[in-house]
């Protein structure tokens, strides 16, 4: 996975937008309409999770034509051309910290696209997201600084074993490297895209870093690929991907965190490796073991109690709530 921040920025699995007002939580407002109001915004976050990770399934498909890196170079241009189009960001009156940041976030951003899909052209998709949700996880236990947090690392630890089998070479060490350097690069993402929405209005910063993305990727795709990436239906196929795993989830998940609370948000998130190792199964034919299935289930449960930790740090005893101390979370393009 998720500018939301500012205007279409998804939200990391375990990082929670700060200017999002929780429902329902102490002094919280109260919903304004019945449950089927409250319930479409976790419908939108749904669509937009299966969305990611369907068009990940897609992306594996066209590897053979493309190559990783093709496929990468053909997601991250059509992207930023979609994005380029619909936001017409402007490009005058920002100081050189702003484009740093723009800089830093392109770069996360690139490096997590390149490394996830290496990962995927080398082991299930299922496990590839789950290796790389580690990331945004570790940086919501180091941030929170609480010693219940602790807890879910050990839990999410104990998924990785399992999933690794005791050794990742039943999974392709290569594969779960690359997946590991993904979650490293999400969680790099998470702090620069948080940044990047507050210096730029709606999601000028998104567009300008996704052609930083684009740009820095564009000389890899072509040496890997050269002129496949011209062939008609591998173009076709490349818009695809773009648009069910970027410009579609960024759109629904944004339209969701209008009215969805944010650790309601962070949770639903959180169930992505679920969705991916769906996804794998029904798309790419990639059956997981019972054990696979656990081992998901834990890291997913991690995160999950990692989001809940946080919401709870985040209030004073008596019921008030504490200051926010983070930015604004974003997510992914897994």
């Amino acid at each position: 996975m998720n500018d939301q921040g500012t205007a279409a920025e998804p939200a990391a699995a375990v990082a929670l937008p700060e200017a999002v007002t929780a429902l329902g939580e102490p002094g919280g407002p109260a919903p304004a309409a019945g449950r089927g109001a409250a319930l479409a915004p976790v419908a939108l976050v749904v669509a937009g999770g299966l969305s990611v990770q369907f068009g990940a399934a897609v992306a594996v498909l066209l590897m053979p034509k493309a190559g990783a890196l093709g496929v990468v170079t053909l997601r991250l241009a059509a992207a930023a051309l979609v994005l380029l189009v619909v936001c017409r960001p402007r490009l005058r009156g920002h100081s050189r910290a702003d484009w740093g940041t723009v800089l830093a976030f392109g770069v996360a951003m690139g490096g997590m696209n390149t490394l996830f899909y290496q990962a995927a052209d080398r082991i299930p998709l299922g496990a590839a997201v789950t290796l790389e949700v580690l990331g945004p996880l570790a940086l919501s236990v180091f941030a929170s600084r609480r010693l219940v947090n602790v807890v879910w690392a050990a839990l999410a630890l104990g998924g990785v074993i399992l999933l690794s089998g005791g050794g990742f070479d039943r999974l392709d060490p290569v594969g779960a490297a690359y997946a590991l350097g993904a979650g490293a690069m999400w969680a790099a993402y998470i702090i620069f895209s948080a940044r990047t929405g507050r210096r730029f209005p709606q999601a000028d910063g998104l567009a300008m870093a996704m052609v930083v993305a684009a740009l820095l990727s564009l000389p890899l795709g072509i040496v890997e690929s050269g002129s496949k990436l011209l062939v008609p239906s591998t173009l076709g196929l490349g818009a695809a991907v773009a648009l069910l795993s970027s410009v579609l989830p960024y759109t629904l998940e944004l339209m969701a965190l209008r009215k969805l609370p944010a650790p309601t948000f962070a949770i639903l998130m959180s169930l992505e490796p679920a969705i991916a190792a769906t996804a794998g199964f029904l798309i790419l034919d990639q059956a997981l073991s019972t054990t696979d299935a656990l081992a998901i289930a834990l890291v997913i449960g991690a995160s999950m109690g990692a989001v809940r930790s946080q919401v709870g740090g985040r209030r004073k005893p008596g019921g008030g709530k504490r200051k926010p101390g983070g930015g604004r979370s974003p997510a992914r393009e897994s």
